[in-house]
């Protein structure tokens, strides 16, 4: 009777232990980008994992194109390698509409309509919420106002590419190692080509008329990418072809880029004396313009998602509703002060006194972001959503396709021509197999 019941204990203790093991190893995949809030994240999930000792988080940290090739080819696949993925404002309403995503429900307290309406918007499809955005951008000029004011220039809130130039020329210092003017040259549709398509809509061109053929031969496009790599060439730092954000990041805070023409997340990070040595020296200004302001200013999100072939889409949505909350925001305002808090998401941030004080950056970057308008960013009438992306399924291959021929020409490796002539052809060839057009 006595051994009956030890034995009894004993295999209770043992299925109790067991069943308490096989709870705790839920265990949730998330791909993530290595920007630095994405950075801030991975070190602060300590709190999320703390709160909820059933689930752990496995990190998958990547470079911006190689996350965005690995979780489009196992969202395509049903690979199944994760549960939360990074995605953005290109892929949420596509994927969505597909059934790729699961549609994102949050309770009362998360506050849906906190989030900034374009922001949320662009990660809608047919009134679902299918990613959760983790910070939101536009983009902008960041500018040295000492190098600007010691060459007796001036920088408007809302400069011309022309001026910009102009006062390229005059702050490149090479002989000291700094550049007039940086921007991306890393061949991918959300690297040079984010950059790129914002000038050649501000130039007045697009990417498809109405009839869905590519423009990539007109006029505003060879104007554009003539300027941009005459501009790069003469005042930008050498090896530009394989600069995108963080390498230009590494280069501002060293103090080797006068002006700069990206997101506006990078704001908090120039500004920050601990990593910064020109934070003092910053300041801001709307993205460049030419023949029209539409379109000139991108519009992005990083956002968090759930894939459909997620086996723990429960646990992944409490994570992202943590990680999009108001309270995360505070949590890393508490750690790390009010400059540090992702932005570009949430009215209450930009009404946050705190906010307003520590971030100089606050005001161009909300102006920025309310004016991009992904429904009409560009001067002849278009047939696709989107800023510095046409919302279309094939748009990430011929994206990725000019992104590089354009990089090549950046490099000298071509001519401006016949690197948007080899684009023309290229885009065409897609969107011709694709259906939309026959020539």
């Amino acid at each position: 009777m006595k051994f009956t019941r030890l034995f009894t204990a004993i295999s209770g203790a043992i299925l109790l232990t067991s069943a308490t093991l096989s709870h705790a190893a839920t265990e949730l995949v998330v791909a993530t980008v290595n920007n630095g809030h994405m950075v801030e994240m991975q070190k602060l999930s300590k709190h999320f994992e703390d709160a909820n000792p059933d689930i752990k988080l496995k990190w998958v940290t990547l470079e911006e194109g190689v996350l965005r090739q690995r979780v489009t080819t196992d969202i395509a696949t049903k690979g199944g390698q994760f549960d939360v993925m990074t995605i953005g404002m290109y892929e949420a309403p596509i994927w969505g509409k597909k059934g790729w995503i699961k549609d994102l429900t949050f309770d009362d307290a998360y506050d849906v309509g906190d989030i900034l309406p374009a922001i949320r918007d662009g990660l809608s499809a047919d009134g679902k919420l299918y990613a959760a955005p983790f910070y939101g951008e536009s983009s902008m000029l960041m500018y040295r106002k000492d190098l600007v004011e010691k060459a007796g220039m001036d920088m408007p809130d809302n400069p011309t590419w022309d001026h910009v130039a102009e006062v390229a020329a005059k702050i490149t210092d090479k002989d000291n190692g700094v550049y007039g003017i940086c921007l991306r040259g890393k061949p991918g549709w959300g690297d040079n080509m984010a950059l790129i398509t914002t000038m050649a809509n501000t130039f007045g061109g697009q990417w498809f008329d109405m009839d869905w053929k590519p423009q990539l031969e007109s006029k505003p496009w060879k104007d554009a990418v003539g300027f941009y790599v005459d501009l790069m060439s003469k005042y930008g730092p050498p090896g530009s072809a394989s600069n995108s954000f963080n390498e230009i990041l590494a280069l501002y805070n060293e103090g080797k880029c006068g002006m700069w023409v990206d997101a506006t997340i990078a704001a908090s990070f120039i500004t920050d004396p601990a990593q910064s040595k020109v934070a003092d020296k910053v300041a801001f200004a709307q993205a460049p313009t030419k023949a029209t302001p539409k379109g000139a200013n991108w519009l992005w999100a990083w956002a968090l998602a759930v894939p459909e072939s997620s086996k723990h889409s429960a646990e992944a949505q409490k994570f992202i509703e943590w990680s999009t909350s108001k309270d995360y925001i505070n949590l890393v305002a508490k750690e790390e002060g009010w400059s540090k808090v992702p932005t570009g998401t949430r009215a209450s941030t930009y009404a946050n006194a705190d906010f307003q004080k520590a971030a100089v950056f606050a005001s161009a970057e909300k102006t920025a972001i309310d004016s991009a308008n992904p429904n009409d960013s560009t001067l002849p009438k278009s047939p696709y959503t989107g800023v510095q992306f046409a919302a279309i399924p094939e748009f990430q291959a011929i994206g990725i396709a000019v992104g590089q021929q354009l990089s090549s020409a950046l490099a000298g490796k071509m001519s401006v021509d016949d690197a948007l002539k080899a684009s023309q052809v290229s885009a065409e060839r897609e969107m011709q197999r694709s259906g939309y057009f026959k020539k």
